[in-house]
């Protein structure tokens, strides 16, 4: 993790802003709405070492799953569902097993890419 000199001045000492920008940022901050929904969803310890096991591995059961995170079938059942709740992940049933996946791509990446942000200096 990264510390910040704070001593530094991280105010503005006067209000004074680009009226300009302002206009044409102001409303495209809308179009993230929803958007904190799938960060919370990824900011459970526990569900986020789900999802990284899935960037691991294409495919888990959920008994892999609770294997892979030290925990009941019934609590990792849970965090799966919550993700796949939530349009992170997707599953589908073989016989008596249900097997998860990412949903896409997407999820993918932004997991990847929090890792990798995590581990720079």
């Amino acid at each position: 993790m990264k510390e910040f000199n704070k001593n530094t001045q991280d105010t503005c000492e006067i209000f004074l802003y680009d009226e300009k920008k302002v206009e044409e940022i102001k409303p495209r901050v809308r179009e993230v709405e929803g958007v904190e929904l799938l960060f919370k969803a990824l900011s459970d310890a526990t569900r986020l070492k789900i999802a990284y096991a899935l960037t691991l591995e294409e495919e888990l059961c959920v008994c892999d799953a609770a294997a892979i995170i030290g925990s009941t079938t019934a609590t990792a059942s849970h965090h799966l569902r919550l993700l796949r709740n939530m349009g992170l992940a997707k599953h589908r049933k073989k016989g008596k097993m249900v097997f998860y996946s990412l949903a896409d791509e997407h999820v993918h990446q932004l997991v990847s890419i929090a890792l990798i942000h995590s581990q720079e200096e």
